[in-house]
């Protein structure tokens, strides 16, 4: 197996060039991450070896043209061992796994390198140089994931490395923190809320609902969100709250996509799809009906 060997007191940075230092001249500044990464990070470290005490990947994902927005899409693990001295990383399997996700999805590129734990690694310099020459010409991003859950949270931080001193040696890396929010596309969003409703229950366990009983929840949530943003607007009129330029404006732009279309019509509209949806769950059920007899009529002859 080839491995790239790091010694800590003796290595200095590859990106080193006939005496000057070529580094990622784009850094991000704002990075979105979707819940499929902490959950591949999570099984990660759950199928790490008994002697492991974190385990690090890869990161993958798209960048915008000018590289100052990040979204971390993907991730895979990374085969290492380190010492207090060094650490050891597989390249060729960084790199062929790297290709195969590119055959997969050719959108996504390096973006740089995850690792568990409540605090940096003392080799974390080190493998960031590494990441910053494969995410080149941009900054690699470093994920700490705190599976340890110090304060009963995971925590998480997102950070660019940036190199400090004169001295070109890999191991003069300043982590900066990174501003990051985590995406839920609407495919993902389902299958989270579900997981919450899990961790609620005495026995961990998620009751899928039905289609009926999904749009009932959705309307309520509406509702909700849509009294506590009348309450506030009655409040700031009456004089009672302190008026939000911010929050007038989002209510402005929300005002305008709302079609103008009449409360009767509306009505109509909605008693359409809905019946739309009960003649699905219909034909659903008498297809899944007219299998089970033919299957059980199969078995006789």
């Amino acid at each position: 197996m080839s491995a790239l060997n790091l010694n800590l007191p003796t290595l200095s940075s590859s990106l080193v060039k006939s005496g000057t230092t070529t580094t990622a001249t784009t850094t991000a500044q704002q990075c979105y991450i979707h819940p499929v990464v902490l959950f591949s990070i999570l099984d990660h470290y759950l199928r790490r070896n008994d002697n492991q005490v974190r385990v690090i990947g890869t990161l993958l994902g798209v960048r915008s043209d000018d590289g100052r927005v990040t979204e971390i899409r993907n991730c895979f693990s990374v085969l290492h061992f380190e010492t207090d001295d060094e650490v050891e990383m597989d390249i060729d399997y960084h790199r062929l796994m790297t290709t195969l996700h590119k055959r997969a999805s050719s959108r996504e590129q390096v973006i740089g390198w995850y690792a568990t734990g409540k605090a940096l690694s003392k080799h974390a310099a080190v493998i960031q140089d590494f990441y910053s020459h494969e995410a080149a010409p941009f900054n690699a991003v470093h994920l700490v994931v705190d599976t340890d859950m110090t304060n009963g949270q995971l925590g998480i931080q997102c950070l660019q490395g940036s190199p400090v001193g004169t001295d070109s040696s890999s191991k003069n890396c300043l982590f900066l923190p990174l501003p990051y929010e985590l995406q839920y596309p609407d495919a993902e969003l389902t299958a989270l809320q579900a997981a919450t409703d899990s961790a609620e229950s005495p026995e961990g366990l998620a009751l899928l609902i039905s289609d009926m009983e999904q749009l009932e929840k959705s309307i309520d949530e509406l509702r909700n969100m849509l009294q506590r943003v009348t309450d506030y607007v009655h409040r700031v009129c009456a004089g009672e709250a302190k008026p939000n330029n911010v929050v007038g404006k989002y209510l402005t732009d929300m005002l305008a996509y709302v079609p103008k279309v009449d409360t009767d019509q509306f009505a109509g509209l909605f008693q359409t799809h809905l019946q739309d949806i009960l003649m699905v769950a219909y034909l659903n059920n008498l297809a899944r009906a007219q299998l089970n007899i033919a299957d059980r009529l199969q078995r006789i002859v």
